[in-house]
């Protein structure tokens, strides 16, 4: 199978709406290259992800963690659990995202009733960098990539060899965690969180206050903060500023025929000269700038009878000088 790029539909809790996987077949692959700065939102699904780094540098947060991925290191998601991602440089990430019943074939198996269902229900495992703990990383490594080799290959058995490798890790996670039941993390903070997330989704482009992000998940100016502060390490209002800047920078890829005086009004930003300012701290270059160097129809241009032409339709880009 075709590995597919990483999209996210999210719902109104952030739970990821796109299924992995059939049901027969509960087991999808995924490989992303992302450019320096790119974020995954914040979000969770029901299936356990094994994320691999070939290259590069990316950050990985789940609430109250954040873990610093370099080229070579294997991170591992529990199922439910809300993360989020960003590109600390050009990167390339492979995912493996798969329901607990694709190893254990059901709740009623010795697997899942005896490893599976234990794992997924440790207050500890939320997320992981496998290097850390694992006895032979070079080994590990190597049997996620024979998973991922054999999901691309679609050779016979594929179905088999996916499962066998993917389950000597989730043995390998077992050993470490199955022990422990240490919690971390308050579960009202995690439903909190999800809301507010969820408010400042939806209202980004409103003149929205501190005081109405807490009351999307009733409570006080003062615990929100200090919910945002224990669950991703951040305030609020720079959570907000970081969406609406993330927003707009999508908007500058995408929606080529809107300007940026439209994008910044459309993202919230009470004027463009803030909206440049702003964006510049997290891009390190202007609006305009961003939008001319992430044109994708640079991305396919060809040269052609003395001209450049787009490989998408042909038409003419621009003329050859020499």
């Amino acid at each position: 199978m075709e590995l597919q790029k990483c999209n996210l539909s999210l719902g109104r809790n952030r739970k990821e709406l796109k299924p992995h996987g059939t049901l027969e077949f509960p087991c999808a692959g995924f490989s992303e290259i992302y450019e320096e700065n790119t974020e995954v939102a914040w979000h969770w699904h029901e299936e356990i992800e094994i994320v691999y780094l070939e290259w590069g540098n990316m950050d990985w947060q789940v609430p109250g963690k954040t873990y610093h991925l370099k080229e070579g290191d294997l991170f591992a998601i529990n199922s439910e659990i809300l993360h989020h991602a960003v590109a600390k440089s050009k990167c390339r990430l492979d995912t493996l995202v798969f329901h607990r019943y694709f190893i254990t074939g059901g709740d009623q198996s010795v697997f899942d009733q005896k490893y599976i269902r234990p794992l997924t229900g440790c207050c500890s495992f939320d997320g992981c960098l496998v290097n850390d703990f694992a006895v032979d990383v070079p080994l590990l490594c190597g049997i996620y990539k024979e998973a991922l080799s054999a999901y691309v290959s679609e050779e016979d058995g594929h179905e088999f060899t996916i499962r066998h490798k993917l389950s000597e890790i989730c043995m390998e996670l077992y050993r470490h965690f199955g022990p422990k039941q240490v919690q971390t993390i308050w579960n009202a903070d995690i439903e909190r969180i999800q809301k507010m997330l969820y408010y400042i989704q939806e209202h980004y482009m409103e003149n929205i206050t501190l005081a109405q992000i807490a009351g999307a998940a009733d409570i006080g100016d003062r615990e929100c903060l200090r919910c945002f502060k224990r669950c991703i390490q951040t305030s609020p209002i720079q959570y907000l500023l970081k969406y609406r800047v993330m927003r707009a920078a999508a908007m500058l890829r995408e929606e080529r025929d809107r300007s940026i005086a439209e994008i910044s009004n459309a993202c919230g930003f009470d004027s463009p000269s803030n909206f440049a300012q702003t964006f510049k701290r997290y891009f390190q270059c202007t609006p305009k700038k961003y939008r001319s160097e992430n044109d994708p129809r640079l991305n396919c241009i060809i040269q052609m009878q003395g001209s450049y032409r787009c490989g998408e339709n042909g038409e003419k880009w621009m003329e050859l000088t020499v």
